[in-house]
């Protein structure tokens, strides 16, 4: 036993379980030093932050220590291994490291985070430009000479417990099972580091980033209780995270070009107050799987689309006709839809800056009464879809884990998660214990790549003309059951269906698919069982309308916080999709595309199918969302509303359809570009200040 205890392995073991144990300290630390920051903890709440801890202190061991690893593991021969210099330098190596990249730095996070609400971070490390820092670092430790002295405990502790004199004794003796044996073992130990490093090692799995902590907590303040150091620097170095951007306006110019400020509507064209909400985001639904959208597409083929089932629900419900993704990536779309926040150069989520404080569509009605849910057949925790949905403000998440505990784990695809057919009935019966109002998100994986689909269904559904469209056509079949099944019960007929694609699929078949804008184009739609809702709107909307238009259809009544519009009651914002591609800030209308590199702007007239609605058919025809019979209040009441509904859309239909819109929203190089401009401005402003609420919009325009 005594052999044992003394062998590399052990003792690497035993020195990582100190670093765990210094970081456990640290944090412990952390806390009583911003308690009237972060607030008491309950036992539950305790809990779930020492398993999010956990994860991200594995990864801020690894980054710091992986060459420690490699250097206690390595297979060398007894000659060099017992040497006296070789154990200095590894002894040096974890002493010196660790006291450095693990202790100082998190004892300088105790109070770097009273001052900024955010963890220490390269921003911090590779961008000062201080002439002072160095006075302002020995005012701190004169004014917190107590946490020095915790530091300087900190690493005695690692000095002593690092076991220095422990003479180390491999039980393998030198030769050919000593050198294949210390080879596994380091390939092993290799492996272990990686996992640690991004978190996990499937299929599902995303390098964690400092957004992922929001998975263990909703609260981004205690959010950063969960994080620690070195991972905060290391993850963040390389990216943006000092925020650098252009003023292009003057302070009291940039709020009357673009505001994400929000004042409620004193009248709803439609009133769908109290009711659930049920939002679909689907994986890669292009607007071209749809020959509803895209009728011309089809007019020659065979296959006359591959979402029928969708279709037909487009018809009978509210369908945006030309909707546009706001990014590229799912991760990109969750911020897009839930919060009305865009993502640019960088993909918001991945930025240490989406630990600012937000309201978002799920906090906003949670604090209306609704249960907010987030449903997706995948892992606990992967992809960051969980993350940004606790960071959203959604209560319970549901996942690949609650299905095989309620079914078995029969139905998981090989890749991603659950089939979407079981999942969705997985859905319908959660929600049908769920205590009403609720707003639930689900989202959908089986037409991800590979683009596999259940055995019993490879025969029965169509090929179609990419390898996406046999996906496409059984989540449309996933649907039509899902709606089938659930159509009679009381929650369903409650509910505002709400359908979103996160991107345009990989698997591109229309020519206009192929470039901007139609690269961008995706399905997006609002069905309501009873037909409150009918009708098009021909203009361009985008994800960034959903939260708006949303809170409008519930009768929202306080201020908010988005970039994107309320389609049915802010006729004055400009009617656009905004994205960044290809070096360039990007905005499309009905009849422009405007490509915008931070240094000039130019505008194009549009020659996809999506060109101004004017182009292709009279305004009267435009103009048909008409609420077939909008419910005044929650679930029932009498049709009301319609002609108000129809007025609203008939006035913002006609604006774009002559070219003479409310003054500002035209397509002219004048008015549309500064609009942009002003938005870009906007969304770095509060960036940098990791505030995305309507306090600090209304703090700007203080400041300003």
């Amino acid at each position: 036993m005594k052999r044992l205890l003394h062998t590399p392995i052990f003792l690497l073991a035993w020195r990582i379980v100190l670093l765990y144990a210094v970081l456990m300290l640290c944090r412990a630390v952390f806390y009583l030093y911003n308690y009237e920051l972060l607030g008491p903890l309950s036992w539950h709440e305790a809990g779930q932050l020492l398993c999010g801890a956990l994860k991200f202190d594995t990864a801020s061991i690894v980054y710091a220590n992986g060459l420690f690893v490699l250097l206690s593991l390595l297979p060398l021969p007894r000659r060099i291994r017992e040497r006296r210099w070789w154990g200095n330098l590894r002894y040096g190596y974890y002493v010196a490291v660790n006291a450095l990249l693990v202790v100082a730095v998190n004892m300088a996070d105790c109070v770097y985070f009273r001052y900024t609400q955010k963890r220490f971070t390269a921003e911090e490390l590779f961008f000062a430009d201080n002439d002072n820092s160095a006075q302002l670092v020995v005012k701190f430790l004169g004014e917190n000479w107590y946490l020095a002295l915790v530091a300087a405990a900190l690493v005695a502790l690692l000095a002593w417990g690092y076991r220095r004199k422990a003479q180390e004794d491999s039980l393998l003796r030198d030769g050919w099972s000593y050198y294949t044996g210390g080879t596994l073992l380091l390939a092993l130990a290799a492996g272990l580091c990686v996992a640690g490093m991004r978190g996990g090692m499937t299929r599902m799995t995303r390098p964690i980033t400092l957004s992922n902590a929001t998975l263990y907590t909703p609260d981004s303040g205690k959010a950063n209780l969960i994080l620690s150091n070195p991972f905060c620097i290391l993850r963040t170095a390389g990216s943006n995270a000092k925020v650098s951007y252009r003023k292009y306006y003057a302070p009291e110019e940039l709020d009357s070009l673009f505001t994400p400020l929000h004042m409620p509507a004193d009248s709803a064209a439609v009133n769908l107050a109290g009711r659930n909400v049920v939002l679909f985001i689907m994986e890669s639904m292009s607007a071209e799987h749809s020959a509803h959208l895209m009728p011309e597409l089809y007019a020659d083929r065979t296959e006359q689309g591959f979402t029928p089932f969708l279709d037909s629900l487009m018809r009978e419900g509210l369908c945006f006709e030309r909707f546009y993704a706001n990014g590229t990536r799912s991760i990109q779309a969750l911020p897009s839809v839930l919060g009305s926040i865009p993502s640019f150069k960088t993909p918001f989520v991945l930025m240490p800056q989406a630990l600012g404080r937000s309201r978002q569509l799920p906090a906003m009605l949670s604090d209306q009464g609704y249960e907010t849910l987030f449903f997706c057949g995948s892992e606990h925790g992967s992809m960051g879809f969980g993350a940004y949905a606790r960071s959203a403000g959604v209560e319970r998440l549901v996942s690949r884990e609650d299905y095989e505990e309620a079914h078995g784990r029969g139905d998981f695809d090989g890749y991603w998660g659950i089939w979407d057919e079981p999942f969705l009935r997985f859905t319908g019966e959660e929600l049908g214990r769920t205590r009403e109002p609720f707003f639930a998100t689900l989202f959908t994986l089986s037409s991800h790549h590979p683009f596999v689909v259940p055995e019993q269904y490879a025969d029965s559904l169509p090929e179609g003309y990419t390898r996406i469209h046999k996906g496409v056509a059984y989540d449309d079949m996933a649907f039509r059951r899902f709606f089938e099944r659930y159509k009679d019960e009381e929650w369903f007929r409650r509910t505002i269906f709400v359908f979103t694609a996160d991107h345009v699929s990989s698997e591109k078949f229309a020519p206009e698919s192929l470039a901007f804008p139609g690269n961008m184009r995706i399905m997006g739609f609002i069905y309501t069982p009873d037909g409150a809702l009918r009708g098009s709107i021909r203009e361009v909307t985008q994800q960034l309308d959903l939260m708006p238009t949303l809170l409008g259809l519930l009768g929202n009544r306080e201020p908010y916080f988005a970039f994107g519009r309320d389609v049915l009651n802010e006729p004055q914002r400009p009617r656009w999709s905004v994205s960044y591609g290809g070096g360039n800030f990007r905005a499309v209308t009905d009849s422009s595309v405007l490509l915008f590199d931070e240094a000039r702007g130019t505008v194009e007239p549009r020659t996809d199918s999506g060109r101004r609605a004017a182009e292709e058919a009279e305004v009267a025809e435009v103009a048909e969302v008409a609420a077939a019979g909008c419910a005044a209040t929650g679930a029932g009441g009498t049709p009301a509303g319609a002609d108000k509904a129809e007025a609203a859309a008939a006035a913002t239909t006609a604006g774009n359809a002559t070219g003479n819109a409310t003054e500002g929203v035209t397509d002219r190089t004048d008015t549309l570009l500064p609009r942009l401009k002003a938005l870009i401005q906007q969304y770095y402003t509060h960036i940098e200040r990791k505030d995305y609420t309507v306090d600090g919009a209304k703090t700007q325009q203080s400041n300003d």
